[in-house]
């Protein structure tokens, strides 16, 4: 088992405490004070040292390290507050040190120092750590739950939930698996099937959401059957079989009435009359055609060689303009071709008159260069050259002349002869068309007169009398409507009678049928609100061998933990009102539970009592400090350190042997009371027992 054992615990400057030493020396202390005179800051000083926490499991964000004056005011700044410790570990030696101080600092160009929040520095065995590996080493002895288990009597009962408890002492007695308890009671055993995979907390959870959903809808059932009678028509008076004989005979009567209808709106004289007058229309028809036919075939075939006889006119017409504009076109080029031959001609004979002309020289006889005089041969030799040269190009001329005179003479004549044929072959067809004109004006009159011979169908007097006929029945027609209308109003009227009673029974047959449904409805409501209470009653039996399985379970573990404790006992379930249980977790001292009456001395024992057997089972003993030990008469036995936080009894209160005492020592019972009062108003540390110390 490791064991820590407290030597000495060092204050400076921590909530109040200047400098005060707690020298245990290793054993148990006691340690003697009024109210406030700082029994507590000891073990808030211990726990502050190891976790940074007081006692009560505040954060020293949450808890005022500094003194502080009646105002709350932190009476001095600037100092550092620290607790020393030097515990035996397993009989080594091992100091921790932890130190809170302020941080000043002074801004560039100010004079003073201004407040910048809070610093903590660590030390372990004298050297300065850093703050995790200071938690590391206070982790390496034990474990901030556990040691806060070990170290208060009442934080099991007082700071610990209900749900850490259990934890705790099933972890200490160690749990048992539902197979094993299912094992232990044979009234469990249909469990072991009920469970398959599940846990029995699951299933006892499941089991409990099922019956409230089964017992919302076993509530509401009713409810809603109530709800259905409401809506239920009243339906007493009804009879379905009637109502449905009553149904189809009304309905033969409308088929009747319908086909009645029918009748008088298509049937009877009325029908043959419309059929007469129908064919007395196609006899009207075919008399038409028949007086039309032959004169309307004779015109039309007149029609048919008119259009022929114009369009061959037409033709001709056509043809006779073509060749006028091509005798104007001959005529054109006719005196064209005149008029140059002409032109040509007196070209000819104006080239034939030209004579040679005589030829002169202004220089003389003398050559216009040099001066010399010519010879005479040669100016003889040069107007021979003249003269020839002049007869050749005259000849060539009027060759040309002649040339060109010639051609357009032809033209002329080939254009004549050729505007001659065109004169005679548009003289042939401008009597063609005379002609062609002639039958169409014939046929113009031929086919008015056909027109005209065509018959008039109403001058028939087949057709005449057709006519007659046809107006007579028509008359006959629309008498027999306005009979038939009035009938057939009166026989509508009576359908729409009879359909209305339909409807009416219709509407009963509907409630009758509302009705059905509406009690097959409540059946079905029944019959499920008889299966969810079978359902209910056997799921209740279900959860009723879940809580078994959690009687047995606790007992056992009770049985169990209670065994591992000399006085505490505990009490994990309680049963409901419904016979239900709850999970609870309460300490019991001779059957007085803890936080119900239990005295202090009492709630100090068994917390004692809980940490020896958790210190067994952990394996870890550690100083244990007792708020209010002199409410204890006589502690429990424990192997672990102890440190008494005690308020001394009044000298009244004291012993009469040690009052004597007191008053023997200081000369008078008002000066040994006076120096017990002020002895008390410090606090001091006193061996354990030591009576005489305490004194």
């Amino acid at each position: 088992m490791k064991k820590i054992v407290l030597e000495r615990l060092t204050f400076r400057n921590f909530k109040g405490f200047r400098e005060f030493v707690l020298d245990a020396n290793g054993g148990n202390a006691d340690a003697y004070g009024d109210n406030a005179t700082g029994k507590t800051t000891l073990f808030d000083g211990f726990t502050w040292l190891l976790f940074g926490k007081d006692s009560a499991n505040r954060s020293e964000q949450k808890f005022e390290i500094k003194e502080l004056d009646k105002a709350g005011n932190v009476v001095r700044h600037g100092l550092d507050h620290e607790v020393e410790g030097v515990l035996l570990v397993n009989q080594r030696r091992r100091t921790f040190r932890r130190v809170f101080s302020e941080k000043w600092t002074q801004k560039r160009g100010s004079a003073t120092s201004v407040f910048d929040g809070h610093t903590t520095n660590y030390f372990v065995d004298g050297v300065p750590v850093k703050e995790k590996e200071y938690r590391a080493e206070v982790d390496a002895l034990i474990s901030e739950d556990v040691f806060k288990l070990l170290t208060s009597p009442s934080y099991f009962n007082e700071v610990l939930k209900p749900e850490a408890r259990r934890k705790v002492l099933l972890e200490v007695c160690g749990d048992m698996t539902d197979a094993e308890i299912i094992a232990s009671n044979k009234e469990l055993t249909p469990l072991a099937a009920i469970l398959e995979e599940r846990t029995v907390e699951k299933h006892k959870q499941s089991i409990k959401s099922a019956l409230a959903e089964i017992n919302k809808e076993i509530k509401e059932i009713p409810t809603r059957i109530d709800e259905k009678y409401r809506d239920m028509p009243d339906v007493s008076d009804l009879d379905a079989e009637l109502i449905q004989e009553d149904i189809e005979t009304l309905r033969s009567r409308i088929d009747a009435k319908a086909a009645e209808l029918q009748r008088i709106q298509s049937g009877g004289e009325l029908s043959a009359k419309e059929i007469r007058l129908r064919e007395i229309n196609a006899e009207l028809t075919d008399i038409k055609h028949r007086v039309q036919a032959d004169g309307l075939q004779a015109v039309n075939e007149q029609r048919e060689r008119l259009m022929q006889l114009r369009g061959e006119a037409s033709e001709l017409q056509a043809r006779i303009s073509a060749g006028q504009r091509e005798i104007e076109q001959h005529k054109r080029q006719i005196a064209r071709a005149e008029s140059q031959a002409e032109r040509l001609r007196e070209e000819w004979h104006a080239a034939n008159g030209l004579e040679f002309p005589a030829h002169q020289h202004e220089h003389g006889a003398n050559c216009p260069t040099c001066g010399q005089a010519l010879p005479a041969d040669q100016v003889q030799a040069a107007q021979d050259k003249a003269l020839a040269d002049f007869n050749r190009d005259k000849s060539r001329r009027l060759e040309r002349i002649s040339a060109e005179g010639k051609a357009a003479a032809e033209e002329v004549r080939s254009l004549k002869h050729s505007m001659f044929d065109l004169e005679e072959s548009l003289t042939a067809l401008e009597e063609k068309l005379a002609v062609k004109q002639g039958e169409v004006t014939e046929a113009e009159a031929k086919l008015i007169e056909l027109q005209a011979a065509v018959s008039d169908p109403a001058d028939d007097p087949e057709y005449q009398a057709k006519q007659k006929e046809a107006e007579i029945v028509r008359s006959e027609i629309e008498q027999l409507r306005s009979s038939a209308s009035d009938a057939a109003s009166k026989v509508q009227a009576e359908i729409r009678l009879l359909r209305d009673q339909v409807s009416e029974l219709e509407s009963d047959k509907s409630k009758i049928a509302a009705a059905v449904a509406i009690e097959n409805r409540i059946a079905e409501l029944t019959e499920q609100e008889r299966k969810l209470a079978a359902e209910y009653e056997r799921l209740q039996h279900e959860l009723y061998l879940t809580e078994e399985f959690t009687r047995t379970k606790v007992s056992a573990l009770e049985s169990k933990i209670n065994n591992k404790f000399k006085y505490a006992r505990f009490r994990l379930f309680e049963e409901q009102l419904n016979g239900g249980l709850n999970d609870v977790c309460k300490t019991l001292y001779n059957g007085v539970p803890y936080d119900g009456g239990l005295n202090n001395a009492a709630q100090i024992n068994v917390g004692l009592d809980i940490i020896n057997t958790l210190s067994e089972h952990y394996g870890f003993s550690a100083p244990i400090f007792i708020d209010n030990a002199e409410s204890v008469t006589q502690l429990i036995d424990t192997d672990a350190q102890v440190i008494r936080l005690i308020v001394p009894p009044t000298f009244d209160s004291l012993p009469d042997e040690t009052k004597d005492e007191l008053i023997k020592l200081h000369g008078s019972y008002e000066e040994a009371s006076a120096v017990w009062k002020d002895k008390n108003k410090k606090l001091r540390i006193v061996p354990h027992n030591n009576m005489q110390e305490a004194i």
